[in-house]
């Protein structure tokens, strides 16, 4: 078993989180254009895949800080990715990147400051908040659950694979709900009873970093 304060994250870890995401989403992205068929522009699976193979190969030369390797990363998807999810996920990583600035290696705890500081920006950029039906919903219950994590020092492993759980959890729970923000917002009532595609691709983000990480 290791703590928080035992675990150190490294900038090779982060390519091979950000490698092991783009794995996943390739993997997904007709599940997720499906998704985002239902209550979007069709295109979810389609931009993000292009946006993280783009990354895959930036991040092959990125030097060993990891805050200019995240930088990288949402530099890349605002430059390769169209619709809504090129500037939130690019501001996601963007703002990350501040936290972890000039870093080679990094405490665990320290990673997870940086994912609040993403989810500042999503939040400042989409202007969503909690029950939306955005990428919002997932990764405010995931601070709350790696946070306690953090702040009660908890196993490593087990806190991220609980945020996990948590992570897939509050994917599903966008399903009922109604969506205020963005292209499903159109369709009012209608876009109920369908999973949020950001909270899905969010959703691989969360468990690609427990699987490389732990």
């Amino acid at each position: 078993m290791a703590g928080w304060e035992d675990v150190t994250l490294t900038s090779a870890d982060m390519r091979r989180w950000m490698e092991a995401f783009a794995t996943a989403i390739a993997s997904n992205r007709d599940y997720l254009t499906e998704l985002d068929s239902a209550i979007g522009d069709a295109d979810h699976g389609i931009n993000m895949d292009r946006g993280f193979q783009a990354v895959r190969e930036k991040i092959q030369d990125a030097p060993d800080d990891i805050g200019a390797l995240l930088r990288t990363v949402g530099m890349t998807l605002i430059s390769k990715v169209g619709g809504a999810s090129g500037p939130l996920y690019g501001t996601f990583f963007l703002d990350m990147a501040g936290p972890t600035a000039g870093q080679a290696e990094i405490p665990a705890r320290t990673w997870v400051e940086a994912l609040g500081s993403g989810v500042d920006g999503v939040i400042r950029r989409g202007k969503a908040e909690r029950g939306d039906k955005t990428m919002v919903d997932l990764w405010l219950p995931v601070l709350d659950s790696l946070r306690a994590g953090v702040a009660n020092g908890q196993d490593f492993t087990k806190t991220m694979t609980a945020a996990t759980q948590v992570a897939e959890t509050a994917m599903q729970e966008t399903i009922p709900m109604v969506a205020r923000k963005g292209r499903a917002s159109y369709l009012g009532e209608r876009s109920a009873g369908h999973q949020d595609p950001g909270a899905t691709s969010s959703y691989l983000l969360v468990k690609a970093a427990a699987e490389t990480f732990t």
